[in-house]
């Protein structure tokens, strides 16, 4: 079955979902978020998400790999607009080791790496609930040639 959405409206859904779900998980990691990770969330969930679309058969842990590189890069973009250029102190990494201008960390990185595994996965069903795409085959490693 053929889904009669067109693709702006699709990438629409995604960055909305993905940006509510990020907005979620930073509420319940820290009791608090701003109206610009909901931006920086559902771009992300948007690329991750993406990458097994343009790149069938990358092995899933590259893809997480490539997703927490992702992710750190928007995160530094983001923390240097709206945290250092705008002054708005969302979020500081300055206490934390291996931080560059307390935007990003090496601890968020790899957190990133595991998080981006929920969020290929759900970004995946919600392409083959929504809009009848092809679900995905995944290998943790290496695809069989």
């Amino acid at each position: 079955m053929d889904c009669t959405i067109d693709r702006p409206m699709k990438l629409f859904i995604l960055f909305s979902f993905g940006g509510g779900l990020y907005s979620i998980v930073e509420i319940l990691y820290k009791h608090d978020t701003h109206w610009s990770m909901f931006i920086l969330g559902g771009l992300c969930f948007l690329l991750v998400g993406g990458l097994n679309k343009i790149y069938t058969d990358m092995p899933l842990v590259v893809q997480m790999g490539i997703s927490s590189l992702i992710i750190t890069a928007l995160e530094f973009l983001c923390g240097c607009i709206v945290n250092i250029w705008l002054g708005w102190e969302v979020w500081n990494y300055d206490a934390l080791p291996l931080n560059l201008f307390g935007q990003i960390c090496i601890y968020f990185t790899v957190i990133w790496f595991f998080l981006s595994l929920v969020g290929i996965f759900v970004e995946d069903f919600l392409r083959w609930q929504l809009f009848y795409e092809k679900m995905p085959a995944y290998s943790i490693i290496k695809r069989k040639a």
